[in-house]
């Protein structure tokens, strides 16, 4: 038996066990035996039953003798011709066609029929609301036909599709429009040719019933290209497609000024599709969208939601070159083209707004979630080494970390160097399927630079921990600056080796506040020392400036030091540092009972107050320092996460803050108040700072505080007022609670994405009954296991309360586990990324341990669980 008694018997549990899915290993890669030049697929579209025409021009690969082979995906042949004649010699093999061939080129043809109304994994050919659309990325191309379904065999693709007109009016595919046609019986055809070779997963299909907001983009040489975003009609959503319109504008031409790219097609569509396991997909000419990052108005969307629709729909546009005229070889390069598309869409949001606020946020969401995962059980490297099912590698890790690498590389190759770099690998690689050391090589190319040494951050697992200590000599007027790292150990992985660290730093004076300019130093080995003149009296150390590398960075200075620089730094982001770090340590110290020296009351209410009397501030920034690191991020700084005792240190905190500066708050609450509403960028600060400080107000338990916040509700006239208000009431115990969530239902019923909101406002909040109102929306009318955003607005914000997910009695982690059980036959991609959360045991203390553990025991025992699901369990039991 095992010593932790919430575990089951180890013996009963592996006679259970099913079986572990291969593993796919990056080392065995091996070029296509047979490319496919060009396809035509012939579609005849409806919601029950859709007959699917695909006919393949295929090209044998070099000097070999291996079959055909064409993946599946729960398909049959209803008839299979090769060159024009039926053949029966073929035969399917883990769901794949195997079809032996003499020659050297062949045309294929192979009919199927699929069933998108029964689609309820939402990959491949599925419904939505009564229309027809894809989602092809990873493997779901192999849903839909027979086809060698990987990245690298690009095709050249003509469509044909026949629907009935009234039911489907609309019919959209990639590329460009060159025939429509009226047909018998009410039915009509469009054809699409897209005349850019591409691989399956890019291929796009939509038809419905669908409206379309129009536009036009010129370009830097002169072409017209028509846009449109299409959602279905009769919604009020045509109405708000206006931003993400403008977004798409503002991406077109920012993607021509910095990086010289211009758009291909004559025509640009986005679709806006309800049910979508993902947030979008780049589909060559096609996007297809989760309408959560498409539709916004003032009275429906927050100023943070307009900035995630501006985000997504940049991040898409920019792949088309990032990813569609540049694609990836392999799954395992998928960094290739995510990590750089996220740097290129975090580069231009921080262009379209404030740049330091960006830059805040993006490090919030990776230490949020790549930090945690670069230090568990599914820690991997931005370019993986094996997987087994490549949909749990859209990660963090890829995505945010494979960022802050491209980053990293464009620091230490200078503006000038990096455009130069990426002309180069655009250039170079046009039309190819590449790899993650095909851009390394453009970058030392284009760029003069020697990444020998660089290429570990490709290879190796986990966060970089860096040390910097500084020391004065007062006589030679000096200061030394000695900076070490280490990389922990990763499953798989131990023993790492230094990492190239471009470290942006700065000594600051502290009588003047003022430094001598910013130095770029590179760390390449485990220790390194800096020496630096003219030093009278010890300076303030500023390191890693604008968070120039990922890593945990711990300098050793004094909590006077830490309060100094949080007044003075001139780097917004390491002022924000400096403040976290304050705020950090003495919750971290609380919650673990440390006597280490943290900053108290008295001192840290006053750097708050000298903050918020700081009137060269933005106040964008100002909310940004003044906001306290999460609870989860707090937990993941200690040795054994607690967190019931990092939420009663956190909250002490807040109400302390609250009370202890009432009165600056309440002037700031009076201050910020609008005259209008407003869009621009004054505005959005304003209503930021104003909903942070009604935050502290009601946390500080301030004269009438759930007057106060149901009073802001009731006279907000957009979403940002009106959901900061709701969050601060949906957590207090006082009738104004259910009045305000009554009111908020009643009014966005119809409404399914501000709905969302409801559900997580709820999930979130920190009432002590919190538990049981997710347990009661469970059972909501409204809820669905159906839709992956209503799953994620309840399920994602339990997940994401750590007072709640992690309550001692294990009930957050049984109703995850229920909820993983019920969605995997339905939804295996949605269902596996709930798995993390339960994944991280092992940092907790032993009783809410063996609490997740067993869970994750639970859900590895059930019949018939996803290659998706399972794969996450196996990996996060260890």
């Amino acid at each position: 038996m095992s010593d932790n008694p919430h575990a089951p018997n180890k013996e009963l549990a592996e006679a259970a066990t099913p079986p572990t899915p291969p593993t796919i290993y990056r080392k065995d890669y091996r070029p296509p035996d047979w490319l496919v030049p060009d396809v035509a697929l012939g579609f005849d579209l409806d919601l029950a039953e859709t007959l699917v025409q695909a006919d393949i021009q295929v090209t044998r690969n070099g000097d070999h003798g291996e079959p055909l082979r064409l993946e599946g995906d729960g398909l049959e042949p209803e008839e299979v011709l090769v060159d024009g004649a039926a053949s029966n010699d073929w035969r399917l093999e883990e769901g794949a066609l195997i079809l032996p061939l003499s020659g050297d080129a062949h045309r294929i043809s192979i009919t199927t029929r699929i069933q998108p109304d029964k689609n309820t994994q939402l990959m491949g050919l599925y419904a939505s609301n009564d229309m027809l659309c894809t989602q092809c990325e990873a493997e779901g191309f192999r849903r839909i036909t027979f086809f060698p379904d990987r990245p690298d065999v690009l095709s050249r693709y003509t469509v044909e599709m026949r629907a009935d007109k009234e039911r489907f009016p609309v019919l959209l595919s990639n590329g460009n429009l060159v025939r429509e046609e009226a047909l018998e019986d009410g039915r009509h055809l469009a054809e699409w040719h897209d005349p850019w070779p591409k691989p399956s997963y890019l291929f796009a299909l939509v038809a419905g019933d669908l409206v379309a907001n129009r536009d036009s983009f010129t370009t830097m040489s002169g072409k017209e290209v028509d846009l449109a975003i299409w959602v279905r009609p009769g919604t009020g959503d045509l109405e708000r497609t206006g931003h993400a319109m403008t977004a798409l504008k503002n991406s077109m031409r920012w993607d021509e000024e910095r990086y010289g790219r211009e758009y291909d097609l004559a025509v640009f569509n986005i679709v806006a599709v309800s049910d979508f396991n993902m947030g979008a997909m780049e589909n060559k000419g096609l996007n297809i969208f989760n309408s959560r990052y498409i539709l916004a108005d003032p009275d429906t969307a927050t100023d943070a939601d307009f900035d995630a629709i501006e985000g997504v729909v940049a991040h898409e546009y920019f792949h088309n070159w990032s990813g569609n005229r540049v694609t990836c070889r392999d799954w395992f390069q998928l960094s290739l083209k995510e990590g750089f598309t996220v740097f290129r869409d975090q580069s231009f949001s921080a262009d379209m707004g404030s740049a330091p606020v960006k830059r805040i946020e993006d490090v919030r969401v990776l230490r949020a979630a790549q930090f945690p995962e670069d230090g568990g059980p599914l820690a991997h490297p931005i370019r993986p080494d094996s997987y087994m099912e490549i949909s749990n590698f859209y990660t963090a890790t890829v995505y945010n970390k494979g960022a802050e690498v491209i980053r990293m590389m464009a620091t230490l190759a200078g503006d000038d160097g990096f455009r130069k770099a990426t002309d180069l690998y655009f250039d170079r690689h046009d039309g190819e399927a590449a790899t993650c050391e095909d851009f390394v090589l453009a970058m030392e190319d284009g760029a003069g630079l020697d990444l020998t040494v660089f290429r570990r951050w490709y290879e190796q697992a986990g966060t970089p921990q860096v040390t910097a200590k500084l020391d004065h000599d007062p006589q030679a007027k000096t200061a030394t600056l000695t900076i070490s790292q280490s990389v922990p150990d990763t499953p798989g992985q131990s023993d790492k080796q230094p990492m190239v660290l471009p470290l942006k730093t700065a000594l600051i004076d502290r009588a003047t506040g003022q430094h001598k300019g910013e130095q770029l130093l590179v760390l390449e080995e485990a220790e390194q020392r800096f020496t630096f003149d003219g030093f009278d009296a010890p300076p303030a150390l500023s390191i890693n400036r604008g968070f120039s590398a990922p890593v945990t960075l711990s300098s050793g200075q004094d909590v006077e030091t830490l309060a100094f620089l949080a007044r003075h730094d001139d780097d917004s982001f390491a002022r924000y540092e400096a403040l976290q770090q304050l705020v950090t340590e003495r919750l971290v110290s609380e919650a673990s009972g440390s006597e280490a020296e943290v900053i108290d009351d008295a001192m840290l209410a006053q750097v708050f107050a000298d903050i918020l009397a700081d009137d060269r501030l933005e106040e964008a920034m100002r909310a940004e320092l003044l906001t306290l690191p999460s609870e989860s991020f707090v937990g993941e700084q200690m040795a054994v996460i607690r967190p019931d005792r990092v939420n009663q240190a956190r909250q002490a905190m807040r109400k302390m803050l609250g009370a202890n500066l009432a009165e600056q708050w309440q002037q700031h609450y009076v201050k910020l108040a609008p005259s209008g509403f407003a869009m621009d960028g004054a505005a959005r600060g304003a209503r930021r700072m104003r909903g942070l400080a009604l935050a502290y107000l009601v946390a500080g338990e301030v004269g009438d505080a759930a007057g106060t916040a149901h009073a802001h509700f009731e006279a907000a006239d957009n979403m940002t007022d009106r959901q900061t208000a709701l969050a601060s009431l949906a957590g207090m115990e006082h009738p104004l609670r259910e009045q305000a969530l009554d009111a908020f239902y009643t009014r966005y019923k119809d409404n399914a994405l501000v709905l969302d909101k409801w559900f997580s406002l709820q999930a979130l909040s920190f009432h002590p009954d919190v538990l049981e109102h997710i347990a009661a929306l469970a059972k909501h009318p409204d809820f669905t296991l159906a839709n992956p955003n209503r799953v994620r607005s309840l399920y994602g914000a339990l997940a994401g309360n750590p007072s709640a997910f992690h309550h001692a009695s294990g009930q957050g982690y049984r109703m995850l586990a229920d909820m993983v059980i019920a969605l995997d036959p339905k939804n295996a991609q949605t269902a596996a990324r709930f798995i993390p959360p339960l994944g991280r045991w092992r940092r907790f203390d032993e009783g809410r341990a063996g609490l997740m553990r067993a869970e994750l025991e639970r859900i590895r025992n059930v019949d018939g669980l996803s290659r998706d699901t399972t794969e996450q369990v196996v990996k996060s039991l260890g």
